[in-house]
């Protein structure tokens, strides 16, 4: 064991202290921070997107400030000091507010964007409330007529346990988890037979096989893999908690933030769950058969071709979820849903959409451990016999040949 942990320990730093690991540990944070760099760039601050309220009825601009809801400022009360912080761009532009004939409300914005539709609508709903009151004054009609008037059609909405919010949770989860496990599943796949593959054939494997069993340097190596993908999952969970307490607390991100705080709640909730367990499952296993492929060619020159058969049979599982991301009742995700490979993304989709048990979650995750824990001992037992191997057969012949080895 202690001969395993230091091939394991080699393995482990020699590939963590690479740029590419750095990289890749390092490129969704760089991602996120340029993302909220550039929104508070080109998020003009707030004094700057609000506008002026002129007028000459100071009732009805006080009115308007008070029930608008609309990002304004006071600081400006005539046309031409507006006209001027517009011009430096100091405020967006400015309102000019005023009651025509004692009959009509009027407003005219004036700045060099168009107000946006929200405020738009907000400033328009502001006019209507206005001229109501205007029109029943001018009409003179008694209290039961204007109570009459103002009266307003009901309209309600009774929605499901949520159904809307939860159909976003479960949307967005899905994509998540899908994405990152095929991310992390092809970078790894591909480390992990690349550094199989690069010493087939070297006369170095002879001397490490006279000094440990060919089990117990496939282990170590495998192993170290397996550190390294711990550690980048730890290193976005540390990082993943800095960036929502950022994001809890940021003026930028707060109030949204506050807005789909459920589906936030519900997205977490489904991605730091046995989904996760799945998705490390399933690392293990494709970089178990990746090493396989690794040892199976026979040239130091084809180990950047020896992970492609486990990267398209990825590519066929991910496929396959995204197929299917629409249809988690069908029976076709239920049946491959226990298969190894297609599990580790099928059942996390079942869970998602409430369509599979936690005992069938469990059966699934134990049948994929099942196959991770023979994998490695089968391949542990021939790695010897596939590494010393140097004829050139092809691809299918390589693996006929690797299959028959005991």
């Amino acid at each position: 064991m202690n001969k395993t942990w230091i091939v394991t320990s080699e393995t482990y730093l020699r590939q963590t202290k690479s740029w590419s690991f750095l990289m890749l540990i390092l490129m969704p944070f760089l991602f996120i921070g340029l993302t909220f760099g550039i929104s508070y760039v080109a998020t003009p601050s707030k004094d700057k997107s609000d506008i002026a309220v002129i007028s000459q009825d100071h009732s009805l601009r006080q009115s308007f400030l008070d029930d608008a809801d609309v990002a304004t400022t006071t600081k400006y009360k005539t046309v031409k000091a507006a006209q001027q912080a517009t011009t430096k761009s100091d405020i967006n532009g400015y309102l000019v507010l005023k009651v025509v004939n004692h009959q009509q409300v009027s407003a005219v914005f004036h700045g060099p964007n168009e107000i946006d539709s929200g405020d738009q609508a907000k400033i328009q709903r502001f006019l209507s409330t206005v001229q109501t009151q205007m029109n029943v004054q001018d009409a003179k009609l008694t209290t039961s007529q204007t109570k009459a008037l103002a009266r307003q059609p009901e309209f309600k909405q009774q929605l499901q346990q949520k159904t809307a919010s939860n159909k976003a949770a479960k949307t967005i989860s899905f994509y998540i988890l899908v994405f990152f496990v095929y991310l992390i599943l092809t970078t790894y796949s591909s480390i992990t037979a690349q550094e199989i593959a690069a010493e087939k054939g070297t006369k170095i494997m002879e001397v490490i096989f006279s000094s440990t069993t060919p089990r117990k340097y496939f282990n170590g190596k495998v192993y170290g893999v397996l550190l390294m993908i711990v550690t980048q999952l730890l290193v976005y969970l540390l990082g993943g908690s800095l960036v929502v307490q950022l994001a809890q607390h940021s003026k930028m991100t707060q109030q949204l933030w506050q807005q789909n705080a459920p589906v936030i709640g519900k997205v977490l909730h489904n991605l730091l769950s046995i989904n996760l367990i799945f998705a490390l499952a399933a690392v293990l296993l494709y970089t178990v058969v990746s090493a396989f492929c690794g040892a199976l060619v026979t040239r130091v020159e084809d180990a950047g071709k020896a992970s492609q058969p486990v990267i398209y049979l990825n590519l066929l599982t991910f496929v396959m979820a995204m197929a299917f991301q629409g249809s988690p009742t069908s029976g076709i995700v239920k049946i491959f849903s226990y298969v190894p490979f297609f599990s580790s993304y099928l059942m996390p989709l079942r869970l998602i959409n409430n369509t599979a048990t936690m005992p069938a979650a469990l059966i699934s995750l134990a049948i994929l451990l099942a196959t991770v824990v023979g994998s490695m001992w089968y391949i542990g037992k021939i790695y010897g016999g596939l590494m010393l191997q140097t004829d050139e057969l092809g691809f299918w012949g390589n693996l006929k040949r690797g299959l028959s080895l005991k």
